[in-house]
C-alpha cells in the first residue's frame, strides 16, 4: 500500500509539471476572455506577477482534503487565529508557474445580515418600518477569529482562489470572503474553482478551468436574504410582540417567529389535519371468492365489473373465460439528488432529514461520496463508472452483486434522468470504506446500493390477468411472478410483490369453496411524513434543496408542529391558530402562492434573466402591503388562537395605537420614505411624519383647529410622486375664513392652494434640505418630535400659486391667517352678542378692565376666557379692527404662544370706517368678480385718509380682496394695531412693532402673473 501511494504521487506529480500540462492551465486560464489583445497581455501580465495564492474552502475538513490532493500529501500545516480553522501551505504549479499556496478554510457563512442601528432594537421602531430599513452586513463574534484569519493571509497574497461549495449558498459564501479579502487588499485577483467531488481528478480539473464568480448567482442569494430578513423580521416581531401580550400565560417568553417558508411548511401540515378532520367515511362492498385446492386455499379477490347479486351467484360454477399473461419489471427510482435521499433515509432508515445532510456533508468532505447537495438525476457520459463499482468489490456484503454488475453485459448500465443542475453528477459513492460506525455507516450503505441498484438491471416479472363468468357477470383478478431479482438482490429497501395466482387455462371451470359478501369503509389521508413534507415543499416550490429540512426543523423547534409514535406530523395548537387566524384575513399566507413565485423570480435572477433591483422592490412591495392589512385585521389572529390559548387579553389604547400601523399618505419629497398621520402622545390631534424620521424631519403639524384628519382612499390625480392621497379635514367653527367649509377633502401634495396657504405646507419649500417641514420636526420613532415654536411674519409677496391647480376651495388671499375666527354680525355695539368677539380658540372672549396703574388704567380689553390661547384685543381699538389696513403679513403673537400660526379675533362693525363717496372708482373688480367698493382708513396713524378698494359684500361674506386705490404697494406705516386690531405686542413694550414692513411687490395673477387681477378673474381663466 505504502509503495503504491507513493507511486502514485510520483505520477501525479509528473503529470502536473509536464510542459504540456503547464500549458493546458496558462490557456485554460486565459480561456473564455475577450478578444482584444491588450486585455489578454494586461491579464498576462498581472498574473505573471502571482506569487503567492490564497485558497478557502467552506469547510475545515474539506480544505484539508483539497490540499493534501494538490500537494501530494506534502502540505505544512499551521494554526490559524481560529482554533477550528487550519492553515496548509505547500507549492504548486498554476497560472503557468510555481506559486505558494495558503488554504485555509471558513465554517459556513462568515458573514450576516442585520438592520442599521437605529431598528436593531424591538422597540425601537413599528415593524412596518422595516421593510423600507436598509440591512448591512456583519461578521458574528463567533466568526471574527475567521475574519482575521483571512485579512493576514490575503495581505500577503496576489490571487484568491475560492473552493466553497458549487451551489447557490456556496457562491453566497464565497462572495462573502471576497468582500472580506478584497476590502482589505482591493487589486487582490479573485478566481472561482468548479468541483463536484474531492479526488485528484475533480480538483485537478478545477484548477484547470479557474472562473470568474458568478455575479447573478450573487445577486440571487442576496436578494433572497434580503427579502426573507425584511419580510421575516417584520412579521416576528409584530406577532411576538402583539401575542406575548395577548396571550401572556402561554406565549409571555415565546418566540413567535414567523417566515416565508416556514409558513408554507407548516401549512401543508395543518392542511392534511383539517383534510383527516373533516373526512366522512362512506361503506363499499366487495364480493370475495374463495377456491380451494389440493394444496392450499388460494384467496382471489375479485373485482366487481357489473351489480351481481349472492343469490345468483351462490355456489354455480365458474368458468375461465380469458387470461392473459405480460412481462413485467420494477423499475428503481433514478440516482439520488439531494431531495431524494432526504425522502428516501427518512422513509427507509427512519433519520430526519436534518441528520441526513449533516452525515452526507461530512462524508463529503472525508472524500467518501460525491457533493450531496444536487438536483441532477444524470451521470454524465464523461464519469467513469466501472472503477466506483469496482471500488465496492471489496465490501463482503455487496462486493459480489458489485462484481455482477461489472461482467454484464455492457457493464454498468445507469438510468437516465431529465434534470440537471450543470455543476454536479448524482450522489454516488467515490470510494470504498468499512470503518463507519452508527447512522454514518448506514447513511453510506444506502448511498452505495442505492448506486448499485441504478447501475445494474431491473427486477423482472410476469403479471397474469384473468376474467371469470359467474351467473352471466364478468369478475376479474390479477397476480405477479417474480422471474429475475436483479438489482433487488442489493436493495432491500424495496419489496416487490403482490398475490400469487395459479396458472389457469381458458375454458376451465372451477367450483369455489366460498363466496361471500365484505364490506369496508374508505380511509382518510395519513397524517404526513417527513418524506411527504419534502415532496410538498419540492412540487410547490417552497425553499430549495439546501433549505428543506432546515424549515422543518424551524417548525419543529417553534412547537408549531409535533411528532406522533410513528414519525408523522400533528400540528400543535399555536400553529393552528396561526394558521386560522392569517387565513381568516383573506390573505392565504400558509398557502405556498408567494413564496413559489419569489423563488422563480430569484431563479431568473440567477440565470441573468430578470433586473435584480426590480425584483426586489416589486417583492418587497408585495409582502409590505400584505403585512400592512395583517396589522389591521390582527384581531382577527386573536379570535382565531382563542379557542387553543384562552381568553385573549385586553389591552390598553395606548398600546393598541402603538400596534397599529398608519397607511402612507404620501412620498416624503426630502427622503422618499412614506410619510403617515400619527397621533401626539399628548392629545387626540394628529401630525403628518415621515418614516425615516430621526434621519429625516420632514413633518406636517395640524394646528389644534384641525379636529379630525384621516386618510381618504381617493388619490390625488395632479401631485408626484403618485400617489398622494387625500386627506378628510374637520376645522374648529372659527378657525377659517368664512368662505372656507369647515369639513372637507384637499390634497396637501401642493396643487390644492388654499389648503397649502391655510396649513402653511412649509414641508413642500425644503426640499434638499432634509429638515422637518411644516414648522419643523417630524417622524415615526416612538418618541413624537417637537412641534415648531411660534413663526416670524413672513414678508415678501404671496407664493406663485402651483402651475396645476386643483381648487377644492374657494380661493383665499395669501396673507390669510391660519386660525382666522369668523366674522359676527353686522352693527351693534362691541359687548351684544350680534358683536361676539372670537379668539383664537374659537370661542366667545371674555371682556375685561385693566385695574392696574398706568397709561391703561381703566381701559377695557377682551382675551380668551379659557387663558389657553394668549388672545388679547384692546376694547377700544377693535371697533376699528374691521378697517382694512396694509396687505402687508400679520404681525407674531407673544413670545408665550405656541400655536404653530398666528392667530387674530374678528368681530363684524359698521362703525369706524367710512365709505368714500368715489364708490367703484376705476371698475376694479374684487376676487367675487364684483366691482369693489373705495373706504377710507379712519384709524390714527400714516395711512389715515388714505382710499383703498376693497369687497363690496357684507363682511361675513367678503372675499378678502384689498388694494390701495393710489397703489398697488403698500407704503410703510405703523403697526402697531394692524387691519385686525392685534396691538397686544405693542402693549407689552415691543418695540419691534413700530418698525415698518419692508416694501413688498404688486400681487399679480397666479395664472398669467399680472397685476391688477387675480386668478379668479383673470381673463386668461
Amino acid at each position: 500500500m505504502l509503495i503504491a501511494t507513493l507511486i502514485g504521487r510520483v505520477l501525479l506529480r509528473s503529470g502536473l509539471q509536464r510542459p504540456g500540462i503547464q500549458r493546458r492551465c496558462f490557456c485554460a486560464a486565459l480561456s473564455g476572455r475577450g478578444p482584444d489583445a491588450a486585455r489578454q497581455e494586461d491579464m498576462i501580465r498581472s498574473r505573471a506577477q502571482i506569487k503567492r495564492v490564497l485558497c478557502v474552502a467552506e469547510k475545515n475538513d474539506a480544505a484539508k482534503g483539497i490540499a493534501e490532493i494538490m500537494s501530494n500529501g506534502t502540505a505544512r500545516r499551521r494554526e490559524g487565529m481560529s482554533r477550528f480553522n487550519k492553515i496548509y501551505e505547500y507549492e504548486y504549479h498554476l497560472f503557468g508557474q510555481n506559486v505558494t499556496v495558503t488554504m485555509t478554510s471558513v465554517s459556513g457563512h462568515l458573514l450576516a445580515l442585520e438592520f442599521k442601528a437605529p431598528l436593531q432594537k424591538w422597540h425601537s421602531c413599528s415593524p412596518v418600518l422595516l421593510f423600507d430599513a436598509e440591512v448591512e452586513k456583519y461578521c458574528p463574534d463567533n466568526m471574527m477569529p475567521i475574519k482575521r484569519t483571512l485579512e493576514k493571509e490575503a495581505r500577503q497574497c496576489q490571487a484568491l482562489v475560492i473552493w466553497t461549495d458549487c451551489d447557490r449558498e456556496g457562491e453566497n459564501i464565497g462572495f462573502e470572503i471576497i468582500d472580506v479579502c478584497k476590502a482589505v487588499k482591493p487589486n487582490l485577483q479573485v478566481f472561482r474553482a468548479k468541483f463536484s467531488e474531492i479526488t485528484p481528478n475533480s480538483i485537478r480539473r478545477a484548477c484547470d478551468t479557474l472562473t470568474e464568480p458568478d455575479t447573478n448567482i450573487r445577486n440571487d442569494s442576496y436578494r433572497e436574504i434580503t427579502i426573507s430578513s425584511v419580510y421575516s423580521a417584520s412579521f416576528t416581531r409584530f406577532q411576538t410582540l402583539r401575542l406575548q401580550k395577548i396571550f401572556p400565560e402561554s406565549l409571555a417568553n415565546q418566540l413567535i417567529s414567523y417566515g416565508s417558508c416556514q409558513f408554507p411548511t407548516l401549512g401543508f401540515v395543518v392542511e392534511r389535519f383539517k383534510a383527516i378532520q373533516a373526512f366522512i367515511p362512506e361503506t363499499f362492498y366487495k364480493i370475495k371468492g374463495i377456491k380451494s385446492s389440493h394444496k392450499s386455499n388460494e384467496d382471489v379477490n375479485i373485482q366487481v365489473l357489473k351489480r351481481c347479486c349472492l343469490s345468483q351467484c351462490s355456489m354455480r360454477s365458474r368458468r375461465i373465460v380469458w387470461q392473459f399473461q405480460r412481462p413485467g419489471c420494477s423499475v428503481l427510482c433514478l440516482h439520488l439528488t439531494q431531495q431524494e435521499l432526504e425522502k428516501l433515509a427518512s422513509r427507509k432508515l427512519r433519520i430526519s432529514a436534518k441528520e441526513t445532510m449533516k452525515i452526507a456533508e461530512k462524508l463529503y468532505t472525508q472524500g467518501f461520496i460525491s457533493y450531496p447537495r444536487t438536483e441532477t438525476n444524470i451521470f454524465p457520459a464523461s464519469l467513469a463508472l466501472s472503477p466506483l463499482v469496482e471500488q465496492q468489490t471489496q465490501s463482503p456484503l455487496w462486493g459480489t452483486f458489485a462484481q455482477r454488475v461489472l461482467e454484464q453485459p455492457g457493464g454498468p448500465n445507469p438510468r437516465q434522468g431529465k434534470n440537471s443542475d450543470q455543476a454536479h453528477p448524482p450522489i454516488h459513492p467515490i470510494k470504498y470504506t468499512s470503518t463507519l460506525q452508527g447512522n454514518e455507516g448506514r447513511v453510506y450503505e444506502f448511498i452505495v446500493r442505492h448506486f448499485l441498484a441504478c447501475v445494474s438491471q431491473d427486477a423482472l416479472g410476469q403479471e397474469t390477468v384473468v376474467d371469470i363468468d359467474i351467473a352471466q357477470e364478468k369478475f376479474s383478478t390479477s397476480g405477479l411472478m417474480i422471474i429475475a431479482r436483479n438489482y433487488l438482490d442489493v436493495y432491500p429497501y424495496d419489496r416487490w410483490s403482490t398475490k400469487v395466482i395459479p396458472v389457469y387455462e381458458q375454458g376451465s371451470q372451477f367450483q369455489p369453496s366460498a363466496i361471500e359478501m365484505v364490506d369496508g369503509q374508505t380511509s382518510p389521508p395519513q397524517l404526513l411524513t417527513e418524506a411527504d413534507l419534502i415532496a410538498l415543499m419540492e412540487k410547490h416550490g417552497i425553499g430549495t434543496d439546501a433549505t428543506h429540512a432546515e424549515h422543518i426543523e424551524t417548525i419543529k423547534s417553534r412547537m408549531y408542529v409535533g411528532l406522533t409514535a410513528d414519525q408523522r406530523f400533528l400540528p400543535g395548537e399555536l400553529g393552528m391558530g396561526l394558521v386560522e387566524g392569517y387565513n381568516s384575513m383573506g390573505y392565504e399566507m400558509s398557502k405556498p402562492n408567494l413564496r413559489a413565485e419569489l423563488e422563480a423570480d430569484l431563479k431568473l435572477v440567477s440565470e441573468g434573466r430578470k433586473d435584480k433591483q426590480s425584483v426586489l422592490l416589486h417583492h418587497v412591495q408585495k409582502y409590505k402591503t400584505v403585512f400592512i392589512e395583517s396589522v389591521r385585521k390582527a384581531k382577527k389572529l386573536d379570535e382565531a388562537l382563542s379557542p387553543y390559548l384562552g381568553a385573549a387579553q385586553e389591552i390598553t389604547e395606548a398600546e393598541q395605537q402603538d400596534m397599529e400601523i398608519p397607511l402612507p399618505v404620501r412620498k416624503c419629497p426630502h427622503c422618499g420614505r412614506d410619510m403617515v398621520l400619527k397621533k401626539k402622545r399628548e392629545g387626540n390631534s394628529k401630525y403628518l411624519t415621515c418614516m425615516g424620521y430621526p434621519a429625516c424631519k420632514t413633518a406636517v403639524w395640524f394646528p389644534d383647529t384641525v379636529l379630525e384628519v384621516s386618510r381618504d382612499d381617493s388619490v390625488c390625480p395632479t401631485c408626484q410622486p403618485h400617489p398622494v392621497h387625500m386627506l378628510k379635514f374637520k376645522f374648529r367653527r372659527g378657525s377659517l375664513p368664512p368662505m372656507m367649509p369647515l369639513d372637507f377633502i384637499g390634497c396637501i401634495g401642493g396643487c390644492d392652494e388654499t389648503l397649502r396657504e391655510v396649513l402653511d405646507l412649509k414641508y413642500l419649500r425644503t426640499a434638499g434640505r432634509g429638515g422637518g417641514g411644516g414648522g419643523g420636526g417630524g417622524g415615526g420613532g416612538d418618541d413624537d418630535p417637537q412641534p415648531p415654536g411660534p413663526r416670524p411674519p413672513r414678508p415678501g409677496p404671496p407664493r406663485a400659486p402651483c402651475s396645476n391647480p386643483r381648487p377644492s376651495l374657494p380661493p383665499v388671499p395669501s396673507w390669510t391667517p391660519q386660525h382666522r375666527p369668523p366674522l359676527g354680525g353686522n352693527g351693534g355695539s362691541g359687548d351684544t352678542n350680534s358683536n361676539l368677539i372670537v379668539c383664537n380658540c374659537g370661542q366667545d372672549a371674555v371682556l375685561l378692565t385693566v385695574r392696574k396703574d398706568g397709561p391703561n388704567h381703566g381701559r377695557q380689553f377682551y382675551k380668551c376666557n379659557t387663558g389657553s390661547c394668549n388672545f388679547f384685543l384692546w376694547a377700544d381699538e377693535s371697533s376699528q379692527q374691521g378697517e382694512p389696513q396694509s396687505r402687508g403679513p400679520p404681525l407674531p403673537m407673544s413670545r408665550t404662544s405656541q400655536l404653530p400660526r398666528p392667530s387674530v379675533g374678528f368681530r363684524n362693525t359698521s362703525g369706524g370706517q367710512e365709505r368714500g363717496a368715489g364708490g367703484h372708482v376705476g371698475q376694479t373688480m374684487c376676487n367675487c368678480n364684483k366691482t369693489a367698493v373705495t373706504c377710507t382708513v379712519q384709524k390714527d396713524g400714516p395711512n389715515k385718509g388714505r382710499m383703498f378698494h376693497t369687497c363690496g359684500k357684507p363682511r361675513a361674506q367678503q372675499c378678502g380682496f384689498f388694494q390701495w386705490a393710489d397703489e398697488n404697494v403698500p407704503p410703510p406705516g405703523n403697526h402697531t394695531a394692524d387691519s385686525h386690531g392685534r396691538t397686544g405686542r405693542t402693549a407689552r413694550g415691543d418695540a419691534s412693532a413700530n418698525k415698518p414692513p419692508a416694501a413688498k411687490k404688486p400681487r399679480t395673477c397666479g395664472l398669467c402673473h399680472m397685476p391688477g387681477h387675480t386668478r379668479a378673474t383673470c381673463p386668461q381663466r
